[in-house]
């Protein structure tokens, strides 16, 4: 009866606190600092140093902000305008049409950047006014795009790989090899439902106009390949043991800046925005992570989540139906919070259990990121959904003759 009363505690000081409007890390550091003061007699101010330190100061924490890096300056190349030549005209005899390019643009974006949202946007700029100059169907341009954005999270290098990895001490370079077959399969499940939903509606999708010989495709598709040596140079590193996972990202950002400076999109001014754009995003990854951390201590010194893996055993749950539960759980958490958040919010309570279900920490997190992607495009907070909405409405005016500096 303690477990269930210390988590009503925990789980309702931190709702109170995030419906406040107050940042996520500072949520979990408020309520893991009046925990430990109510519940435990260690101090507060030494622990919380301890720990934030000694997270912040992670060796596998490192490869974070460089994989971050590399995405935001490939992000600022012409690297849209590759995907969209280089893949189109492969795609546009498959049924379903250069709808595929989405599925496929985000999967090979997904490689490089490691972010939801950065990769709607990179694939989402070039194929949205090019899909709708063509008139493929609004509904299936922007469904295929916001779904096959979430590929970013699991296709490596995945950023919430490496922040679960951290808060449950597993293999980065591991997960990273883990999840390149599941994001594979899942891009090929996008693509066989573009295919099933442009048969059965075959009168909304557009004829073909453009027509390729094979020598054109190679043609325009030579603009990919330092794209794709980048990827396999990154991926292969890991893969073969030739690099850690910080080494590979610093592969990713000389390579990055390399394959900007060759394509004439490395300014003084796009470098220093790509630098800023990472630091903004590390830092706020890592501030959560160091709340999160803090939470863990908090709960591990309350006795919290080795209570509540002893109440669960004692339901006798076989692993299945525990999974099951998991997997319903955080469908619903991602209606309420982002992927990284829902992660680091819940890996205190959730990973005793996990153990001693007799579960590899390895296939969960892969499980766990699946799960997470729906978080993404879950309402009411759907992360994708409104990166998506705010471009393809920007593009639209765009195209309508609105001026491009107008605000939403």
């Amino acid at each position: 009866m303690t477990e269930i009363l210390l988590t009503i505690f925990f789980i309702s000081v931190l709702l109170f606190f995030l419906g406040s409007g107050i940042w996520v890390a500072i949520s979990m550091i408020g309520v893991s600092a009046i925990g430990m003061m109510l519940f435990t007699s260690r101090p507060v101010g030494d622990a919380m140093a301890t720990t934030i330190w000694g997270t912040s100061s992670s060796w596998t924490l490192t490869a974070l902000p460089l994989f971050v890096w590399m995405g935001e300056i490939l992000f600022r190349t012409k690297l849209s305008e590759n995907l969209f030549k280089g893949l189109s005209p492969w795609m546009q005899k498959l049924p379903g049409g250069l709808i595929h390019v989405n599925v496929v643009g985000c999967a090979l974006f997904a490689a490089i950047s490691g972010s939801s949202a950065a990769t709607v946007a990179t694939v989402g700029k070039m194929s949205i006014p090019e899909l709708r100059k063509r008139n493929y169907p609004e509904k299936i341009l922007l469904g295929s795009l916001a779904g096959s954005g979430t590929l970013g999270l699991l296709i490596p290098p995945s950023i919430i790989l490496i922040i679960y990895g951290v808060a449950v001490q597993e293999s980065i370079a591991k997960l990273f090899i883990a999840g390149i077959i599941p994001g594979i399969m899942i891009a090929l499940i996008f693509m066989s439902y573009v295919i099933i939903w442009s048969l059965i509606n075959k009168k909304s999708m557009p004829k073909i106009i453009e027509e390729y010989s094979f020598f054109e495709k190679i043609k325009r598709s030579k603009q990919l390949l330092p794209v794709i040596i980048l990827i396999l140079a990154v991926i292969g590193s890991i893969y073969t043991g030739i690099a850690t996972a910080t080494e590979a990202a610093s592969l990713g950002v000389v390579g990055a800046l390399i394959l900007s400076y060759f394509q004439k999109s490395l300014t003084l001014k796009t470098f220093k925005s790509s630098l800023l754009g990472a630091t903004k995003t590390s830092c706020m990854i890592a501030f959560i992570l160091a709340g999160s951390t803090f939470l863990s201590l908090a709960m591990g010194f309350t006795g919290l989540p080795r209570n509540l893996a002893l109440w669960i055993q004692n339901m006798e749950l076989s692993p299945y139906v525990l999974i099951f539960v998991l997997m319903i759980f955080y469908i619903i958490l991602g209606m309420f919070l982002d992927g990284i958040s829902a992660v680091v919010l819940t890996m205190a309570i959730i990973e005793p259990m996990i153990r001693q279900a007799g579960f590899d920490m390895i296939w969960f997190g892969i499980f766990l990121v699946i799960v997470v992607e729906m978080a993404q495009i879950t309402p009411p907070v759907g992360f994708n959904l409104f990166v998506l909405q705010g471009m393809a409405k920007k593009i639209w005016d765009t195209l309508q003759g609105v001026p491009s500096h107008y605000s939403y």
